[in-house]
């Protein structure tokens, strides 16, 4: 139900809670919503359930950063976890394309031009390692609107949000959910309201004068971005990335490893009926909890996730060294093949520099073992993956999940 005017004269929270100005979009007009600035006034009460989320979540994610420093291959796990935090985070915007789809794309193991979905999800992977770019880059620039605004033009710069003002604010009122802004779900800002809106955003991202978990602010600041919904496109899946990209810069995390779209696509009628509590009364609490529960099992899934490929890559190596025959250019191919899990020999070749004999024979020596298979069931144009990587990278992203 779209957000009412009600008497509150007697709710704690009444201060929390944002106005509603009206509007005109598209000839009807409207009750927009204007949140409050953060932070929450009153201040949040931090009940014993919230505290213990935070512990749990707090341990979770120092495991993570923990376990992250001792990967053979930071880069490579990086690599790989984006594009799966960019396939999940678009599905639940309604994208149709999964992981291997993406990685055949990129690996150009996908004939023809990319579909938009495609196109969507290798956007997200830009964005999000400009984003890190700029962050970690001593000239760069820290996490502000200019930033969200760098990341947003590579997020829509192919695919179906081209045409959606890619790296501007937006000028017109948007709404979300319902056919029009008359019968919407939630109507956010409108233009004359999203500047200071925006302000208040920024400003309260960069304040650290007042002491607060960065997990708690990285919750409050997802829920008032997604509130203030300032572009036309692209909104949910820029708030997504928010939270990571704000984790690293308070050095919570080394690297961007923290990604909630897996748990807020199990979780999406939660997600959204939370974000809507905070709206209406204020709830800042119950959304937290939430929230700190999702970190918790994130992080842990990370970490799972992690150990797993570390294990894989240890095993499938050890099985190659005591082949015998074609080591060598069996390991050089398994290496790449860590990067690039869906490959073809001519590919292999040109990254490799070994010879067109040598790479079938070693792709014929990994097949034999069971490390690699052929999927295109082809003679000719071959595209062989590494199956058991790709099952412990693709849980969670089948589509209809």
């Amino acid at each position: 139900m779209p957000i009412a005017q009600t008497d509150r004269s007697q709710d704690p929270n009444a201060t929390r809670i944002g106005r509603l100005v009206t509007t005109v979009a598209f000839n009807e007009t409207v009750n927009a919503y204007v949140p409050q600035p953060l932070p929450p006034s009153p201040p949040l009460a931090l009940t014993d359930e919230l505290m213990n989320r935070l512990s749990e979540a707090d341990r979770a994610v120092g495991r993570l950063d923990g376990v992250a420093m001792l990967l053979p291959d930071k880069a490579l796990f990086l690599y790989m976890y984006v594009r799966k935090e960019a396939v999940l985070s678009s599905q639940i915007e309604g994208t149709q394309s999964t992981l291997d789809e993406l990685l055949r794309y990129e690996n150009e193991a996908l004939a023809g031009k990319p579909l938009d979905d495609i196109a969507e999800v290798s956007n997200y992977v830009d964005a999000m390692m400009y984003g890190l770019e700029r962050l970690k880059d001593p000239k760069g620039l820290p996490l502000c609107l200019r930033l969200l605004r760098e990341m947003h033009a590579r997020l829509l710069q192919k695919g179906r949000g081209e045409n959606k003002d890619p790296g501007e604010f937006r000028r017109s009122q948007n709404w979300l959910g319902g056919t029009r802004p008359g019968n919407a779900q939630f109507v956010p800002p409108p233009v004359s309201e999203m500047d200071a809106c925006l302000s208040d955003l920024e400003r309260f991202m960069q304040d650290d004068s007042r002491p607060m978990p960065p997990l708690v602010k990285a919750g409050l600041l997802h829920v008032q971005f997604e509130t203030i919904h300032p572009f036309l496109d692209g909104n949910g899946r820029l708030g997504r990335l928010l939270i990571a990209l704000f984790l690293v810069e308070k050095g919570v995390l080394r690297e961007p490893l923290l990604y909630l779209s897996l748990y807020l696509k199990t979780r999406r009628e939660d997600y959204y009926r939370l974000l809507q509590e905070v709206r209406e009364k204020g709830n800042w609490e119950t959304w937290l909890e939430f929230f700190l529960e999702g970190v918790a099992y994130t992080a842990n899934n990370a970490y799972e996730s992690a150990m797993g490929i570390v294990s894989l890559f240890r095993s499938d190596r050890e099985r190659i060294a005591a082949a015998g025959d074609q080591t060598n250019s069996m390991l050089r191919i398994h290496e790449l093949m860590q990067t690039h899990p869906f490959l073809n020999a001519a590919q292999a070749q040109r990254k490799t520099g070994l010879s067109a004999p040598t790479v079938n024979k070693a792709f014929e020596g990994l097949e034999g073992l069971g490390i690699v298979h052929e999927v295109t069931g082809k003679q000719r144009g071959r595209v062989f993956a590494y199956e058991a990587f790709l099952e412990i990278l693709d849980a969670g992203t089948d589509v209809a999940a």
